[in-house]
């Protein structure tokens, strides 16, 4: 079982047990707060076990129909996760703005208690996650530091009010938190809709790439560029290169130069196709032979 894997289950096992005492101990509080995030702790269980069984496929090598094999199972459970973690983050909302105009009396010793498991629990899940360079761990090791950071708030709305009677400090903390979700669910919503359009990477700079391959000595341009990653960790670029014809003498060392240069910016899958200047091919070698 590789780290991922392990890394996503550990997670999930956490979470599933947090979910059902934070459910129990919604009810028993009379907490909108811990019963709603019990909920959206509920579809990051199963958004969490989907997760796992994607990194788990995702090691299955490439097959002749899958050459590419299924690393990008794990973008896929990133995409998935991100549609439950935004659905219930609503449902939480149309849930909370009613305790508003009408608060309800909550047991904030109760929730004094279960706002200190969670932020222990949460912080095992986060530090574990954290290690992770997948696109689903980043999402998901997001989701459990805004988790971490809503049980503090939490902690200190439950302290408050047990010493001073404010039951819509529930409902306002649950509003506070679920905005916060879904703006950091944004910006990581973002960059996985980027990767399943094959865009380039947000760390990958394609410019800073072609200066590096027309560096190499004997280099004179660099056209058909496509730098793309199969779920934020796994880099791939195909490119044309027109090299002086010397070096065409070397096709393999040249390629080679290349190479080593594009693994400084992290690609260490490429196909290269090399061209003489007088056979170059594609719109940027008419537009400089008009020059």
């Amino acid at each position: 079982m590789g780290d991922r894997e392990k890394n996503v289950g550990f997670a999930a096992a956490l979470n599933i047990i947090f979910t059902v005492i934070e459910l129990i101990g919604g009810f028993l509080t009379n907490s909108l707060a811990l019963i709603a995030d019990a909920l959206h702790d509920f579809a990051d269980s199963f958004a969490l076990i989907i997760a796992w069984y994607a990194e788990k496929k995702a090691k299955k090598p490439a097959t002749s129909k899958m050459t590419f094999g299924y690393r990008r199972l794990s973008l896929l459970s990133a995409t998935f996760t991100i549609i439950v973690l935004v659905t219930g983050s609503l449902f939480v909302l149309t849930q909370a703005i009613p305790r508003l105009i009408s608060p309800e009396p909550v047991n904030a010793e109760g929730m004094i208690l279960i706002a200190v498991i969670g932020v222990t629990i949460n912080g095992l899940g986060y530090f574990r996650l954290k290690k992770g360079m997948s696109q689903s761990e980043k999402v998901l090791s997001w989701h459990l530091l805004e988790d971490i950071l809503g049980w503090v708030v939490l902690l200190t709305g439950s302290i408050i009010m047990r010493f001073w009677n404010k039951p819509v400090i529930d409902p306002i903390m649950t509003i506070g938190f679920t905005v916060f979700v879904l703006w950091g669910i944004s910006k990581n919503a973002k960059e996985v809709l980027n990767l399943l359009l094959e865009g380039v990477p947000e760390y990958i700079d394609i410019e800073e790439i072609k200066k590096s391959i027309l560096s190499v000595e004997g280099v004179k341009m660099v056209h058909d560029l496509h730098v793309w990653s199969l779920e934020g960790e796994t880099d791939l670029l195909t490119a044309h290169v027109v090299v002086e014809d010397k070096y065409l003498q070397t096709p393999d060392k040249m390629r080679q130069a290349i190479k080593n240069k594009l693994e400084e910016h992290h690609i260490e899958h490429s196909t290269l196709e090399l061209e003489s200047e007088g056979l170059c091919s594609g719109k940027e070698c008419i537009f400089e032979s008009k020059k």
